[in-house]
């Protein structure tokens, strides 16, 4: 074995459902949490181990990207083609021909590039993200994968399956995903794949159920986009005679192994398919604003049992806004402050968000979890307390306050480690001249 780590700060978050411990740290061995506790505890137990002391911080789980779409940076700010009216507009005038269709090989890796800063700078240390590039297949999961390798990010890829261009295209999109899982699997790692197809109005039935057959044989979960606005309720109503998940459930698909994004417009009936059957849910708080969907009823389903996690979509990528987002937008929603408290909007932004993507030893601060860990700056104005400390974080901390983030028991931000494996200045350019080539300015 090699030797022992410990780090210890003036806090430690290391269970979402217990309270904070004030000078508490973490004992690291191999990558994984071999024991929390007080730091002069761990110091004794553990006399010949190496020591990061992060007074001033609160050590804490790194948080889950449980949903995003790291090509989306390169559209930030592009002037659309077409004004935007409704969600339907969005994707056919503007997203899939001035964004999705012109992806190439070397926009999705400085894209990947970016996002991946963004996300340690964020104390993201999990993502899922999901591509749709369809005249870049085959091998662009490829291309992400060597990016966050050398990042050293724990990401899941998938490649997002559509029949809107043609069969032949939605059938390399599944190829894509399935060899990918594959290769990844046989590769070991930090890095792997899911099964992923688009939504019930660019895929028929039958794609539906291949993409399920093909997650079965895999043991893959199997990831949709799900009511992201009005017009997929619309469309199954009118096409199906019934809501959106209601007709999956009518396909009999909707099982512990279905990730559901999004769920913005779904009814009380929806909700309770989603818990009877175990389905994974992913919101999106803000970028469910950017395309005006409304608001996913996150607190009815959480008081269901449904297991939640938290994605930026691509679109703001700060993940202290998103959770502020989704702490604030459901108590305004709602017209109750009691709704979705710190403890809740911090589980799903942690363990529950690697819960939703099949992880279970992510998220935590536990023996035998991942050592997977944010140090962030707990120099606020008001007293702390274990009580209010989450809630703090969620309200009043930002990137700039992230000290050191360790993925997998390896400082891959601070601490040493710099900011990556690339100069930012240099990241950022280099995206930004692969934009220009999306924009064709």
């Amino acid at each position: 074995m090699n030797a022992v780590h410990i780090v210890t700060g003036d806090w430690l978050i290391y269970d979402s459902s217990k309270p904070p411990e004030p000078g508490w740290g973490v004992a690291i061995q191999d990558g994984k949490v071999l024991a929390a506790g007080p730091g002069a505890q761990l110091k004794t137990t553990y006399p010949g181990a190496t020591l990061t002391e992060a007074a001033g911080y609160v050590i804490a789980p790194g948080f889950v990207n449980a949903h995003t779409h790291m090509y989306g940076v390169l559209a930030h700010g592009i002037p659309p083609a077409a004004k935007v009216l409704d969600f339907w507009g969005f994707l056919q005038d503007y997203w899939w021909p001035q964004v999705e269709d012109a992806l190439d090989h070397a926009m999705i890796a400085a894209a990947t590039e970016h996002a991946c800063m963004e996300m340690l700078h964020s104390g993201v240390t999990t993502f899922y993200d999901i591509l749709e590039a369809p005249n870049a297949l085959r091998g662009c999961l490829n291309v992400e994968a060597e990016v966050v390798r050398r990042w050293g990010l724990r990401g899941l890829l998938s490649f997002e399956a559509t029949q809107r261009v043609s069969e032949a295209n939605g059938q390399a999109g599944l190829d894509e995903n399935a060899d990918f899982i594959r290769d990844c699997r046989s590769a070991g790692g930090l890095v792997g794949g899911l099964m992923c197809f688009h939504t019930t109005f660019t895929c028929d039935a039958a794609f539906i159920r291949r993409a399920f057959q093909l997650g079965e044989e895999l043991d893959s979960l199997v990831h949709f986009h799900c009511a992201e606005g009005q017009y997929e309720p619309a469309y199954c109503l009118d096409r199906f005679g019934v809501r959106t998940l209601e007709y999956y459930d009518s396909l009999g698909v909707l099982s512990p192994r279905a990730m559901a994004s999004q769920c913005v417009q779904i009814s009380p009936l929806e909700i309770e398919l989603l818990a009877r059957r175990g389905v994974r849910v992913t919101s999106m708080p803000l970028s469910n604003c950017e395309v005006g969907g409304g608001f996913a009823p996150l607190p009815e389903m959480d008081a269901l049992g449904v297991t939640l996690g938290l994605g930026t979509d691509g679109y703001v990528n700060n993940f202290f806004d998103l959770m502020r987002s989704a702490f604030l937008m459901h108590k305004a929603r709602r017209e109750d402050p009691s709704v979705m408290p710190a403890d809740r909007v911090w589980h799903i932004a942690t363990e529950g968000g690697a819960t939703a993507l099949g992880l279970d030893n992510v998220g935590a601060l536990l023996p035998g979890y991942s050592a997977d860990l944010v140090l962030i700056d707990a120099d606020l104005p008001t007293p702390i307390t274990a009580h209010n400390l989450r809630e703090q974080i969620i309200l009043w901390r930002d990137p700039v306050h992230v000290g050191g983030v360790m993925v997998a028991g390896r400082w891959r931000y601070g601490q040493g480690a710099g900011v990556g494996p690339r100069d930012p200045k240099a990241t950022r350019a280099a995206t930004r001249e692969q934009a220009r080539r999306l924009w064709q300015v």
